[in-house]
């Protein structure tokens, strides 16, 4: 794959599992950041990318734009290792991609927005309990199929644990006590000694 450029935000963890699969598969690619906060996602410029107006934003040599981190993950992964061959595991690995945007993002990731770019008032932290609760159900269920098997689908890293890597691995930054979880520890140990695995960043002020 020559040509790719990739539209990015270093905070997000969304954009985040996406630069992780381009290095463990060793693909060159333009790396273009966008500051979300300061409004560089509105412009006319990025909304003829993605006129949904989010990071990341994988562009192709041809120009042709793809959004949305999971089927960017899904483009990419096309025909390596981190997708099943098996039918039975590739839907396992929409599943819990589904999952990651569904109940793990909304409340993981947005705990970690909220704790670092919003007024902590009554009213907000009574919302961030909510989310803590939704959020310790999904990193619960997580932790779960990890006592099941070191990978959330097959023997071997699929696009699955990407996805759910990069915001799990900071939830702390958005309250979250991730030593209840021992299998989660374990995994994203695992994930750390994959060759050409890249961190995600902590968040800084």
């Amino acid at each position: 794959m020559d040509g790719l450029t990739l539209y990015d935000h270093p905070e997000s963890g969304n954009s985040h599992k996406v630069r992780l699969l381009l290095s463990l598969l060793n693909i060159d690619y333009t790396l273009v950041f966008k500051d979300i906060h300061k409004g560089e996602t509105r412009t006319p410029e990025f909304l003829a990318l993605n006129p949904a107006g989010r990071i990341p934003v994988l562009q192709l040599a041809d120009n042709r734009t793809l959004p949305e981190s999971n089927a960017i993950l899904w483009y990419l992964a096309e025909g390596t290792g981190f997708i099943p061959t098996d039918r039975w595991e590739r839907a396992r690995v929409l599943a819990w991609m589904m999952f990651e945007q569904y109940q793990h993002e909304p409340t993981v990731a947005v705990a970690r927005f909220w704790c670092h770019h919003l007024e902590m008032t009554q009213e907000r932290k009574a919302q961030l309990a909510e989310k803590h609760v939704k959020g310790y159900e999904a990193l619960a269920a997580l932790d779960t199929q990890l006592l099941r098997s070191d990978w959330l689908v097959g023997s071997n890293p699929s696009i699955a644990d990407i996805a759910l890597y990069s915001y799990t691995s900071v939830a702390q930054e958005g309250g979250f006590d991730l030593s209840k979880f021992t299998n989660i520890q374990l995994w994203l140990d695992r994930i750390a000694a994959l060759p050409g695995f890249i961190p995600m960043e902590p968040w800084t002020e």
